[in-house]
This record gives structure tokens, sequence and C-alpha cells, in this order.
């Protein structure tokens, strides 16, 4: 168990939260605890990094609702980062794009399962899709295109749908992109080398902070990278065994406001230790 005594919670945090069940629920919902944490930390000075699976337009959406108008955010698992800016026309301007090239891994998973859909984010927003994907699954406008069409590239992220598709994670794995899995039915798929974490790395350097001052929060397996990244990971308390595992410790759950939690922890003063509220303390993973 990695302690936190000794960091400085005065000085400025990068603090990445991950969306979809660390700060919304299920049914769309944020509970009021967790804005007023996020609005303190803000407040307080720390860097509050949206982290997420997203897509840009999922990610703008609750960015609005928690309001959160300044600062770095990272949506589609690491392959887009913008700087929410509330002087810019549509309340963002794009930061990096970390592309790449879809059209192995595309063909690969037509090969593999010949009734998968396929989406391909596009850089600006929306998606180019083989076939309709069930309203709800994808954050944007969906364009219906051949398959050549989407294998044209560049893109930021791939969303890969199919029963059972899982069991083809390490084949397409082979074609050199990172595809993490959301589910047995559910691929994402990433470019070379490009996670929450690599992103989340690049942006510390970016403003500065040390490694010891930075904090994750996820409860899905998309924020395993982050939360062995961090200096502090910290895993939702109803996240999957692994997820928790690759945690330095395990918060309350999502109905316990377990983020809130954590948000208040790094709100004390460096002289008064924080209140540890850990649901678990796993023993964290060997970098």
């Amino acid at each position: 168990m990695t302690t936190h005594e000794n960091v400085d919670i005065a000085s400025p945090m990068l603090i990445a939260l991950d969306i979809d069940g660390t700060l919304l629920h299920p049914n769309g919902h944020i509970s009021d605890v967790v804005r007023e944490a996020i609005d303190r930390a803000q407040a307080a000075g720390h860097h509050l990094v949206l982290a997420t699976g997203r897509g840009l337009d999922g990610l703008l959406s609750i960015a609005e609702r928690l309001g959160l108008t300044t600062g770095f955010a990272v949506a589609a698992n690491g392959g887009l980062t913008i700087r929410l800016d509330r002087t810019a026309p549509d309340g963002y301007r794009f930061a990096n794009a970390r592309t790449f090239e879809p059209a192995t891994v595309i063909q690969a998973a037509l090969s593999l399962a010949p009734d998968v859909l396929v989406g391909v984010e596009e850089l600006v927003r929306g998606w180019k899709v083989n076939r309709p994907f069930r309203p709800g699954l994808l954050n944007g406008e969906q364009t219906q295109a051949a398959v050549v069409d989407l294998c044209a590239g560049p893109a930021c992220r791939l969303a890969l749908s199919a029963p059972e598709i899982r069991q083809h994670l390490e084949a397409l794995r082979t074609t050199g992109v990172t595809v993490t899995p959301a589910g047995l039915d559910w691929l994402d798929v990433t470019g070379p080398g490009v996670s929450k974490a690599t992103t989340l790395e690049r942006l510390r350097t970016k403003l500065g902070v040390s490694i010891e001052h930075t904090v994750a929060i996820g409860d899905g397996p998309n924020d395993i990278e982050a939360l062995t990244w961090a200096g502090r990971g910290v895993a939702m308390g109803h996240a999957a065994a692994a997820v928790r595992e690759a945690a330095d410790e395990v918060t309350g759950t999502i109905d316990e406001d377990g983020a809130a939690t954590v948000l208040t922890s790094l709100l004390r003063p460096a002289a008064e230790p924080a209140a540890a509220q850990p649901v678990e303390q796993p023993t964290k993973r060997s970098a």
C-alpha cells in the first residue's frame, strides 16, 4: 500500500476523473455532493481533468453540467485532448489528437466477426459507422459509410460491437493498436501506446505537475493504466476486482459518493493528515 501523508496537498494537483460510473450514475444522475466537491477542488487551484472513453460530444455535455469551463479534458480513451475555454465559439479548443490508421484493425475485426458494428470517431465531432449503432451507445451523430471510407482514416478511436467480441481481444491487439474491453460485446480501439494514462502523462509534463501530485479516480477496465500511472490511484468501490487491485486504494461506491470522498481529502491543509475512508486497501501491483 502506497501512503500519501507526505504529499503537500496544498500544492496544485492533477486530478484525473473518469465520468461514467465515477461521477455519473447509470441513470445519468450526478449527485450534488459530487458537484460541490468538484467546485471546491477547482476553487482550491487543482487541475481537474475529465478523462473518459466518451467522445467529444459526450464529454462536453458532462463538463457543462459540472460547470467546468476551463482547464484540460481527455476524451476517446486518450485519443483526444481539449482545452475547455468559455471564450471559444463551442466552449473548447483542440489541444492534441493522437490518431492512427484504422484499416488493418477494421479489416481484422470484420474477418473475425463479420457482423461487427464499426464506428470511427471523427476528429471534429460525431461518428462514421458501417451500420447504425443502437441509440445511446455512441455520443454524437452517426453517419453511415462504406467500409472503404471507414478505413480511409485517420481516426482517434474505433468502437467495435458484436456478440462476445471480447474473445477476439488478443487477436486484434496483434495488429499493433491499443484494444480495451468495455464489456463482453464491446471493444474500444486507440492508436499504438495510446491510453488515458499515456495522454495524462503528456498533460502532466505540460502542466509541470510532479507525478507525486497526480490522482486518478475510476471504475472501469479503461481506467486501469491511469490508476497504475497516478501517484494516487483510487478505484471506485463497485469496480471489478481487476480495477480495484490496480489501485492504491478503494473509495466508496458511486452511490456512496466515493469520488467526492477523495476530492474532499485533497482539500485539507498539508499539516492535517487526510482521514482515510477506503472501503478496501489492496496492495498495489508492481509498476
